[in-house]
């Protein structure tokens, strides 16, 4: 398509309009496209558009509230709840601090262990690992052991009946919301 110079006025004159390069390809036809206007647009040098007057008053800018030092401890002030916004079919409900329930604190008894390295371990030792193993400080608990490698305390940490499990799955499951 050959660009005449009619049709390169009626470009500016849409274009100091306000219109934009979809509209005016629309307008002008000849199987112009939006990319050929932007790029007849450049080659033309018509950078500046005539604005309206709702976008030429400029908004004054928001600045930075200044840094505030909190000090760490209970919120006293309610939260606001949050507005979700988009698709929010799959969206997990907010809770409310009051909704959440506390977790039961168990009084535990933590086996005082010989911490001994893995040349001292002997047959009837626990065997729990205690710490990173690629450090020199890395040993294994070393409790004594009744059957099995581990003492009654990490025993009862390592093997977690079946039953358990299962129930503490069904709990976690009927705490979530459901979504449907």
């Amino acid at each position: 398509m050959a660009w005449t110079d009619e049709i390169v006025e009626q470009l500016k004159q849409h274009w100091t309009d306000g219109k934009s390069a979809s509209q005016i390809a629309s307008l002008l036809g000849n199987g112009l496209t939006r990319n050929a206007i932007i790029g007849k647009v450049h080659r033309l040098g018509l950078a500046g558009r005539s604005k309206t007057p709702s976008s030429g008053a400029s908004r004054p800018r928001r600045l930075a509230p200044p840094p505030t030092h909190r000090v760490a401890g209970p919120s006293l002030s309610s939260r606001a709840p949050q507005i979700m916004r988009g698709a929010t079919a799959l969206a997990i409900a907010p809770q409310t601090l009051a909704e959440v329930e506390e977790p039961e604190f168990e009084s535990v008894v933590l086996p005082m262990s010989l911490r001994v390295t893995i040349v001292e371990l002997k047959e009837s030792m626990c065997r729990w690992p205690l710490g990173d193993p690629a450090t020199a400080e890395f040993r294994y608990c070393g409790s004594p052991t009744a059957s099995g490698p581990y003492c009654a305390y990490h025993g009862g940490l390592a093997y977690q009946p079946a039953q358990e499990r299962r129930r503490d799955r069904d709990r976690d499951r009927a705490r979530r919301p459901a979504l449907r």
